[in-house]
């Protein structure tokens, strides 16, 4: 039961359109402005700071939460749980760690069917937002210091060109580098990196490519304008950001 529940409560939970409620509540279809996304960028743009915050924080949750769940329900023994949902322990199934790929691959499937539900909400005629936010949600539950690397590639961009969209685009490209990188680098007991034992973990690297280019694909339009030099830059007095 664990292999297929996890998934698809990744998948209802991702696919809450929580910036559409979140704009109704100031009386406002966000679908019909800004660049029509229900994410946190064109809540943020349209509604409000605050509200856009608040979608943003519900919007990461949606990822988190799922991916969490799934690592409790879905153990690996010898891999430490962060964090470890006790009440969760008598449901978990373990895995031995040959057969860690399996568990592995449960939980990024988990992770993508949260993201591809933030992207592709029933809800919403199979619509949705980018995904950054889903996604920084999911890696935070599975690799938390790439997310810290990650908001810096994301700051710096941001800050050096205005553009959310470049940031997120920027950001989005150098999730599957931190990913190869972290496996070369983490070692196991023997001093032996990883990847050269070729215990690194499969799954996440080819999902981090996976959302990484679908991240880098819903910015499609994004990328026209850039090209077109129609692309607007966020400032404190104009926040015609579409993204």
């Amino acid at each position: 039961m664990q292999l297929w529940i996890c998934p698809v409560l990744a998948f209802l939970l991702g696919s809450i359109p929580f910036g559409l409620f979140i704009a109704r509540l100031k009386g406002i279809d966000i679908r019909a402005h800004g660049s029509g996304n229900i994410g946190a960028t064109n809540v943020l743009r349209v509604v409000g700071k605050q509200y856009g915050i608040t979608c943003l924080f519900l919007d990461l949750l949606k990822g988190y939460i799922p991916i969490v769940i799934a690592i409790n329900l879905i153990q690996i023994d010898g891999k430490a749980i962060v964090p470890h949902l006790g009440f969760l322990d008598g449901l978990a199934m373990h895995l031995p760690v040959e057969k860690q790929f399996t568990g592995q691959l449960v939980h990024v499937i988990t992770a993508l069917c949260a993201v591809l539900g933030h992207n592709y909400s029933p809800w919403v005629g199979f619509k949705g937002g980018k995904g950054i936010a889903t996604s920084g949600g999911v890696l935070l539950g599975l690799m938390p210091a790439a997310v810290v690397l990650l908001i810096l590639v994301w700051i710096i961009l941001f800050v050096t060109t205005r553009y959310v969209s470049i940031a997120s685009i920027g950001a989005a490209a150098a999730l599957p580098v931190l990913t190869h990188i972290g496996a070369r680098f983490h070692k196991n007991a023997d001093g032996i990196s990883l990847w050269e034992a070729g215990t690194w973990n499969k799954p996440l690297f080819f999902f981090s490519l996976t959302i990484g280019l679908l991240a880098i694909w819903k910015h499609r339009t994004n990328i026209q304008r850039l090209r077109e030099g129609t692309e607007h830059r966020f400032s404190r007095n104009n926040t015609k950001e579409s993204s």
